[in-house]
């Protein structure tokens, strides 16, 4: 992974895994168990694959094949912005850009220089895509033979709370 990243304040941490082990489920219980605590949460998903978010026929659709290169959809309570790009930003390039929350989670970046909560599941695989040194923790339905914190797949609650401990609490 090319960078490293920036010195912010903000924390970031990969949920990591196969396809199908359970990573948006898991995603989903810890933002909720963060947000419950007070915490504001802001999310980054890797989609290696490329997406579309725009509907042929919608205005902002319209703009963007019409040759805009920086697309801007706000309403009062939301804004989207949609940027054509030359070449696929680092994580740290898109941590750059984000303000004003307590944490940031990411789906994905399995590569990426962010410290890592592997998602393991036994029907999918017993082999780790992660070395210990880049696991903050496994959310697992298996046990592991490292000295890595493991969670059920689950504990959103036992998750959050070593989140909390290792990366929300000031010294």
């Amino acid at each position: 992974m090319v960078g490293t990243l920036p010195t912010t304040p903000i924390p970031v941490i990969s949920i990591v895994g196969r396809s199908g082990v359970g990573k948006t489920t898991l995603m989903e219980k810890l933002i909720a168990e963060l947000k419950r605590r007070g915490y504001r949460v802001a999310t980054i998903k890797h989609d290696v694959h490329g997406f579309e978010i725009d509907r042929p026929g919608k205005d902002t659709w319209r703009h963007a094949q019409a040759g805009s290169d920086h697309v801007v959809l706000a309403s009062p309570n939301r804004i989207v912005h949609i940027r054509r790009l030359d070449r696929e930003l680092t994580l740290p390039e898109i941590v750059a850009a984000i303000q004003d929350v307590d944490i940031i989670l990411t789906e994905g970046y399995k590569r990426g220089p962010a410290p890592k909560i592997e998602v393991s599941r036994a029907e999918r695989s017993r082999e780790l895509l992660c070395s210990p040194e880049e696991l903050v923790a496994l959310a697992t339905d298996q046990p592991y033979d490292l000295d890595v914190p493991q969670f059920d797949l689950n504990d959103a609650v036992g998750l959050a709370d070593l989140i909390e401990e290792r990366f929300l609490k000031s010294s």
